[in-house]
């Protein structure tokens, strides 16, 4: 389905990503083409009037006290978008690629950056043709917004640099003419209209994000299954407990297991411990395996799973609202406002928001790496694992390593999540002759939270295969009505492993699933609740 962007309506998150996903057609109502030829219109009166504007009538960074004619628009345009492609790297992938251009494209139809309605429309055109700038990743200050990576499509735009079409690159010239388009010939302010904002950093963020936010919610699931597989204590999550401490978030994340855990057969009560230990206390015997080493309560890696995750939760919620007000905002200089019939300078396009909202995710994420990490070393470890088989290796251990491997991996992502959490957002140099004298590197913080978010994955989808393991040593017949789904669905992509594998493809396809649109389907809690 179409995306129609409405001036009267935010845009939100989910539909540029569904959009840039699924290669819906983007278009403008009317009101906010109405608005966008307003803005200008305004700036054609100004340049009439003999304004001195930024980026119109003088040159732009560092030049920016030197005066330019309107006669040497379409050079000066063209020479910047040009001058600022300095990238380098690997290109985004194509969807991405298709997120940013469509946020960008959202900035514009507010109507407040004076590009010309036919550009706009080209760049539209564009885009719903399926041709896809090649942006190299690496480069951008995120500061006179994401100039270096917006140059790239708007050299396209102009028949210049190179881009993808139908699977193949092609030169943008090429690409244009294949697919039926005039190039644009860019006038006063346009040139730094498609460049200077913040487009291309939420356009990563928001994919980014709204991945994140399904791996946090699926991993509520993954947490009860582990709580089942290491035959953990649901008391700790019931909701009476969390009035005490008033965190949203916390209190969401523990209602949400204890519910899910409602049903299963293999979690256990505090009830159930205190018998074991009295009976053990006592010396009467105890069938249940590994009751000799079991405690009052769990390690924090299970009980103070609402205590971990609900900061995380919290983080999102701030997160995605700062994604979501960036990407409905005017973020370039300057602004040409219709409403009040004025130009103004002003910093907009500086990208500290994002910058620091994908610090905040990347430190949200690697705390989910964390919890995973510990708790995969408690499946594998034979005395913390409450009755389970050394590295869940039930047959010819010694012989076999079981899944004694995977942890290497796991605490190998887990080390570099870490170092990748060191924040972007501080880490400003000045350039430009001290023209761009503070920074906000948040093209480069939105890179590293994507990497985070897969390296973040990586680990949970070991969790996942291990508590798996772990709940057919018990018995699947006990599992609650939540987590049986997620298990039969993880047992479709891997069997039960009673011989020794290589763990690559299986991790790998976990993952790919785990980062996909079908997680959706396992995260609902059972209709109706349960009330446990």
């Amino acid at each position: 389905m179409a995306l129609t962007i409405e001036l009267s309506k935010r845009v939100t998150i989910d539909q540029v990503a569904d959009a840039a996903r699924n290669h819906h057609r983007v278009d403008l109502d009317d009101s906010a083409w109405k608005r966008v030829a307003a803005s200008r219109e305004l700036l054609d009166r100004f340049v009439s009037d003999g304004r001195i504007i930024y980026g119109v009538t003088t040159s732009v960074g560092g030049f920016a006290d030197r005066f330019v004619p309107a006669a040497d628009a379409q050079q000066l345009q063209e020479n910047l978008i040009q001058a600022v492609a300095t990238n380098v790297g690997a290109y985004l992938d194509e969807q991405t690629t298709r997120a940013i251009m469509i946020s960008r494209v959202v900035s514009l139809s507010l109507g407040n950056s004076a590009i010309q309605p036919d550009n706009l429309r080209t760049y539209l055109d564009i885009l719903n043709a399926g041709i896809v700038p090649c942006i190299p990743e690496k480069g951008s200050l995120g500061t006179s917004g994401d100039l270096g990576p917006l140059a790239y499509v708007a050299m396209v735009s102009i028949g210049k640099w190179k881009a993808y079409l139908d699977g193949r690159i092609v030169d943008g010239a090429e690409a244009l003419h294949l697919a039926g388009i005039e190039p644009v010939k860019l006038s006063y302010k346009e040139g730094l209209a498609m460049i200077n904002g913040t487009s291309g950093m939420v356009g990563i963020a928001l994919l980014t994000y709204q991945r994140a936010r399904e791996l946090v919610d699926i991993y509520h699931v993954v947490s009860a299954l582990s709580i089942e597989g290491l035959a953990g204590i649901v008391d700790p999550f019931r909701p009476e407990v969390h009035t005490v401490k008033p965190h949203r978030g916390q209190a969401s994340s523990a209602e949400r297991i204890y519910r899910g855990l409602g049903d299963s057969g293999l979690a256990r009560s505090e009830r159930d411990i205190e018998a074991l230990l009295t009976a053990r206390r006592e010396g009467r015997s105890v069938p249940h395996p590994g009751s000799e080493k079991m405690a009052i309560e769990d390690a924090y890696s299970i009980r103070c799973t609402p205590q971990i995750l609900g900061p995380v939760l919290d983080s999102l919620d701030w997160i995605g609202t700062t994604i979501e007000n960036e990407l409905n905002s005017t973020s370039d200089n300057p602004i040409v406002l219709p409403d009040v019939e004025q130009a103004f300078h002003n910093g907009h396009f500086h990208g500290q928001y994002i910058a620091m909202s994908m610090d905040h995710l990347g430190i949200a994420l690697t705390t989910v790496t964390n919890l995973a990490n510990r708790r995969v070393d408690r499946f594998l470890d034979q005395s913390n694992s409450n009755g389970l088989p050394a590295f869940l290796c039930q047959e010819n251990p010694g012989l076999r390593l079981g899944l004694m491997g995977g942890q290497f991996m796991t605490a190998s992502v887990t080390a570099e999540n870490r170092a990748l959490t060191v924040p972007m957002s501080i880490q400003s140099l000045t350039t430009t002759a001290d023209f761009q004298d503070i920074v906000s590197f948040g093209f480069v913080a939105a890179r590293r939270a994507r990497e985070i978010l897969r390296n973040a994955t990586y680990v949970v989808a070991f969790e996942l295969l291990c508590a798996c393991q772990a709940v057919d040593i018990r018995g699947v017949d006990g599992m609650s009505s939540w987590t049986r789904p997620l298990y039969d669905r993880v047992r479709e992509i891997v069997p039960y492993l009673d011989h020794d594998v290589t763990l690559t493809d299986h991790l790998e396809k976990i993952a790919d699933f785990l980062l996909s649109d079908e997680v959706g389907a396992f995260i609902t809690l059972p209709a109706g609740g349960v009330d446990g």
